[in-house]
């Protein structure tokens, strides 16, 4: 601390560089300041430091963060708090352009693991990433100004939020509670034969399109008598709500009746949500995938014969690659891609999808012959996509009631409210004689093939990546990310919530390129073992680049990476030192990760 003092009473009033002496660390009275990478002027993205607190310093009880679920939920409370009260100090420090800044990561409604506060389950160290605009007038530094931040604070800011004594006991408790109740929930699915449970009392509805705060007024969700459950919960506890069962489950209703809104929560249940949210009970078995459309996608030698093939053309649909998907074909890839990710529930919303592929009625197949038609319709998939793979299906109907013939339940939402209307809907489905049985959607039953999903595809090496020195990674929000020059597409991946996993998917996508895209393995090995890895080692599996200098930033914006560098090490077992990951990347799921590799338009596969 007296080191810091000293070389900030040195640096001021000099040129901006002068800054850069004071990278290091810097041991105060209950916690360790680093300095990890300093700003080149103050118009640039804000210097990166980050803060290490020893457990006997910060006193949280070790049963706070000895699982994995109640150490995320931890983690979240405790960055929330630091936001606030760092947020209160921002800009005191005067100067010109982010001179005086303070910023540390926004959460969202979602609870998600981020790289801004980890805490170490064995040794209860907490790692805390921020960032701060070092002061100046122009480019000459005002290091009175920044010794105010870093001495005065930031060293506030983090005894008011970071320390047990400073967090109410009881609001610590009720968030380890929902935290507890929450994963009693997700290990019953399985067991209940459940996909996803939405609990009676939820509050389903959000404020606006751009606002995911609970809506106020909103009809509390009841479920239906036919398909309430009961799940156990910690304390002999129970709690009741809808249960949605494996295999096919139609939510049906007239417009405006919350058909999509239903749907929305339970592919966001697939995250943990905060307390007051009106989602926190409702669970999804977390390797649900949102299926839709997506008009205009790469596709790369990908095998969608089990839903398109005997082009016009001639194309190889067991191999198929496009610049340019249609919505039909891009529909196909993405539920294909979604059962090689592992994923053994699909979501789909009829609003979003491509007709032609979901459905062909009695009228249409008798003017286009099923001979002549290309696309194998889902609905005459979905139920051996079940009865074969155990690939579940929850899908949003409005229009076509086809899919009586196949679902296994039928929900109607009216007013908010689902009912359980199967009965009525199979005798509707048994009387009608349109034609759209599943078999008769391309001609007969047994001319469908069996359904087979491989990937045998081996990635070759990117000249531009594995000969570049410097590799700059890029993300938009949720839209997009990109490496060097190549843009990928990602705002139809509706599962990625959060600007920092897009983050942290850029970054696994360079990791990709430069150590794991030769040529040698298949693709699904080179993804596998990166997420394999990511899923072992946390954040740290990212600033392991064989001598890559990572140079952390606050926005969606990463430096180049100059590989002529190397990352310093320091703690157990050869992980990064604490300072060397980002403090802006936030947890994904195996499904993101396939799904951005899969958008890759640079991806260069072998023949």
């Amino acid at each position: 601390m007296q080191n810091l003092e000293r070389l900030l009473n040195q640096s001021d009033h000099k040129p901006y560089p002068a800054y850069k002496a004071l990278k290091g660390r810097y041991r105060f009275p209950f916690f360790t300041l680093s300095v990890d990478h300093v700003q080149g002027d103050p118009f640039a993205a804000p210097s990166a430091l980050s803060l290490r607190i020893d457990a006997a310093h910060h006193g949280l009880p070790k049963e706070y963060y000895d699982t994995p679920h109640r150490r995320i939920m931890l983690q979240d409370l405790l960055l929330r708090t630091f936001y606030r009260e760092l947020g209160k100090f921002s800009h005191k420090a005067g100067g010109s352009g982010k001179s005086g800044s303070l910023s540390v990561s926004a959460c969202g409604q979602e609870v998600l693991e981020r790289s801004a506060l980890t805490i170490d389950p064995d040794k209860g160290i907490m790692t805390v990433r921020f960032y701060a605009g070092f002061p100046a007038a122009g480019r000459t530094t005002l290091a009175m100004e920044l010794k105010r931040m870093l001495m005065e604070y930031v060293p506030e800011a983090a005894r008011r939020s970071l320390l047990c004594s400073a967090i109410p006991k009881e609001t610590v408790s009720a968030r380890i509670v929902l935290a507890d109740n929450q994963k009693a929930i997700r290990d019953q699915l399985s067991e209940q034969g459940l996909v996803a449970f939405v609990a009676d009392g939820a509050i389903l509805s959000r404020k606006s399109g751009v606002n995911d705060a609970p809506m106020k007024d909103a009809i509390p969700f009841e479920s239906p008598a036919e398909d309430r459950v009961t799940l156990s919960l910690p304390g002999n506890r129970t709690i009741t709500g809808l249960g949605i069962r494996r295999g096919i489950t139609l939510i049906v209703g007239g417009g405006y009746h919350g058909k999509s809104t239903l749907l929305s929560a339970i592919e966001r249940g697939i995250y943990n949500h905060i307390p007051g949210d009106g989602r926190e009970y409702v669970i999804t078995e977390d390797t649900a995938m949102k299926i839709r459309s997506e008009d205009g996608r790469s596709v790369k030698q990908l095998d969608i014969s089990a839903f398109i093939r005997d082009l016009p053309s001639g194309k190889d649909t067991a191999c198929f690659s496009t610049e340019d998907a249609s919505g039909s074909t891009s529909q196909a890839a993405n539920t294909v891609e979604a059962i090689l990710s592992g994923s053994r529930t699909l979501l789909i919303d009829e609003d979003t999808t491509a007709t032609n592929f979901m459905v062909r009625d009695s009228l249409m197949q008798s003017v286009i012959h099923p001979d002549q038609e290309p696309i194998i319709p889902f609905l005459s998939r979905m139920r051996t996509l079940y009865d074969d793979l155990g690939i579940s299906t929850i899908l949003v109907a409005g229009s076509s009631g086809a899919f009586f013939h196949v679902a296994d339940r039928v929900l109607q939402m009216k007013e908010y409210k689902p009912l359980d209307v199967t009965e009525a809907a199979k005798k509707a489905a048994a009387e009608a004689q349109d034609g759209s049985r599943p078999g008769t959607q391309t001609g007969s039953a047994s001319s469908l093939t069996p359904l087979s999903f491989r990937d045998s595809r081996i990635p070759l090496p990117n000249r531009e990546i594995t000969e570049s020195r410097k590799v700059k990674v890029r993300g938009q929000g949720t839209d997009s990310v990109s490496l060097n020059h190549e843009s990928v597409e990602l705002r139809f991946v509706e599962q990625i919530v959060d600007h920092e996993q897009t983050n942290l998917l850029g970054l696994l996508l360079r990791q990709l390129e430069e150590n794991y895209f030769n040529g040698k393995k298949p693709l699904t090995a080179c993804v596998e073992e990166l997420y394999l890895k990511l899923s072992s080692y946390g954040f740290s599996a990212i600033a392991d680049r064989s001598g890559a200098d990572d140079r952390p930033t606050p926005s969606n914006h990463f430096e180049s990476a100059d590989r002529s560098g190397s990352a310093g090490r320091s703690g157990v077992s050869g992980s990064p030192g604490f300072g060397q990951i980002p403090g802006n990347l936030a947890m994904i799921r195996r499904q993101e990760l396939w799904a951005m590799v899969n958008r890759y338009r640079a991806l260069k596969l072998s023949h």
